[in-house]
């Protein structure tokens, strides 16, 4: 029987001859028929993901001193932006329900050069918007820890994929949340790192200056070698970093000084956070000073200011990006007759886009119109600029900010539908990674007297993965 803990301990399977990569695939290909009823996946890869493994078993069989790549074997699930050639992809949307991508995705041909596993793509909220995975296309994810809550999003299928057992590691996107919260809500590690530290070259845009490509794992050490492998400069993304490009983010003596800890009592005493969240923060703050670690408390009295910020600049982001969903050159297309092309374009986007999309078009339409221009899309550009000096005076004096990934755990499915303030509100402790661009990663912490899982955040200062990596393995 095939058993999985981490990549490392799999590669030594792999060398001793106690499994196969074929076992490997053929064992969360069980997996994935086993769980079918959680919705997680779209799309499976069941033949090439067998003769991928295949391949790699024999090759370690015709030389078994050839050392193995980072990835050799290791089995991954993608989400449902992310580009892989001749394969569908469709953001879980009507707008690409039958599109193939006719390129692959930068991280993805970097997993694919470090001879890992594709196995499927995961379901997810459609073109990455949302925040429980109920508003695809293929239908809602659930999550397998109580069928009845939402899997978390837009990240859904991903982190599903990875509580699941039906892969080893797995890629979403995070745009103000959309990996970290999920995982959280799972159980799982969830990683966005660094702002420009991974191309964005085949992932479906939905905010281009908030989108990060992030790792679900199940364990820290997973998710840095994933980062590994998949970091670095692209010619075809020029939002990269341009100093300091791929770290290693695997050696843990690189780091030997416990980092100065931060956590902000405004997120901590915010009264949504739910009071058995709030006291497992607690406790572990108290058992991070007992530990030795410094520990400090730290006002930060622009939370409330951080959820309108991100709407208001990520949904003007998506009425540009998704301009190009017309119907015209690929995509869906209106089957109604038309009487001129302005006709044509409503019918093909009101029928081919999903009701979140469509709201988050419409107001990020509304902000950039002339009139509301200067009084909320400059503005909120204005708040963005304050929460990034806010959190760069925090990181001149920490190493570390903690505070908690969600204020809940993960909601009964179709709970918060008619609340999408509410909603929005559940980001309130994710959307500021992405709005200064840090790198952050969630944690199980403990479960909720409710049977739900619960995580705990670390962010670090810009391009500080890896003495962000080192402490959460410590954590």
């Amino acid at each position: 029987m095939f058993a999985y803990t981490n990549i490392a301990q799999y590669h030594k399977q792999l060398l001793l001859g106690t499994a196969t990569c074929v076992q490997a695939v053929k064992y969360y290909l069980q997996q994935i028929e086993t769980i079918k009823h959680l919705n997680a996946y779209v799309n499976v890869y069941a033949s090439k993901a067998l003769q991928t493994a295949a391949n790699l078993d024999a090759q370690r069989a015709s030389n078994a001193q050839l050392p193995l790549k980072a990835l050799h074997g290791v089995v991954i699930s993608i989400k449902d932006v992310l580009c892989l050639a001749q394969h569908p992809v469709t953001a879980a949307s009507n707008m690409l329900h039958n599109f193939t991508s006719i390129y692959t995705a930068t991280a993805v041909q970097r997993l694919l050069d470090n001879d890992a596993i594709i196995i499927g793509h995961t379901n997810c909220d459609e073109f990455a918007m949302g925040s429980s995975s109920e508003n695809s296309y293929y239908g809602p994810v659930l999550n397998a820890q109580g069928i009845n809550h939402v899997a978390g999003g837009s990240s859904g299928g991903s982190a599903v994929a990875v509580q699941a057992h039906t892969c080893m590691v797995s890629l979403g996107s995070d745009t103000g949340g959309s990996v970290r919260q999920p995982a959280d809500y799972c159980g799982i590690v969830g990683l966005k790192p660094t702002y420009g530290r991974i191309s964005r070259y085949g992932l479906i845009a939905y905010a281009s200056s908030f989108d990060q490509i992030g790792i679900l794992a199940l364990n820290v050490a997973d998710a840095a070698i994933t980062l590994q492998c998949i970091a670095g400069p692209d010619e075809y993304d020029t939002t990269l970093l341009t100093e300091n490009l791929a770290p290693n983010f695997v050696n843990a003596d690189s780091y030997t000084q416990k980092p100065k800890i931060a956590y902000l009592t405004d997120a901590v005493n915010n009264p949504q956070l739910d009071v058995e969240i709030k006291a497992a923060f607690t406790k572990k703050v108290n058992t991070l000073q007992q530990q030795g670690y410094t520990v400090t408390p730290v006002s930060f009295n622009l939370l409330p200011y951080v959820v309108p910020t991100y709407y208001i600049l990520t949904t003007a982001e998506a009425s540009s990006n998704l301009n190009r969903y017309d119907g015209v050159k690929y995509g869906y297309r209106t089957p109604n007759d038309c009487v001129n092309l302005t006709d044509f374009y409503k019918k093909t986007r009101s029928q081919g886009f999903g009701p979140e999309v469509k709201k988050r078009i419409m107001l990020g339409t509304f902000v950039l119109s002339s009139g509301y221009y200067d009084a909320y899309f400059t503005k909120a550009l204005q708040v963005r600029t304050l929460l990034i000096n806010a959190i760069n005076s925090i990181f001149a004096q920490h190493q570390i900010i903690l505070l908690p990934t969600v204020p809940t755990t993960a909601p009964k499915l179709g709970e918060k539908n008619t609340d999408p303030i509410a909603v929005y509100l559940s980001d309130i402790y994710t959307v500021l990674a992405n709005l200064t661009g840090v790198p952050a990663i969630t944690l199980p912490l403990g479960t909720h007297s409710n049977g739900m899982p619960f995580g705990i955040q670390a962010m670090a200062a810009t391009e500080q993965e890896g003495m962000l990596l080192q402490f959460a393995d410590k954590l």
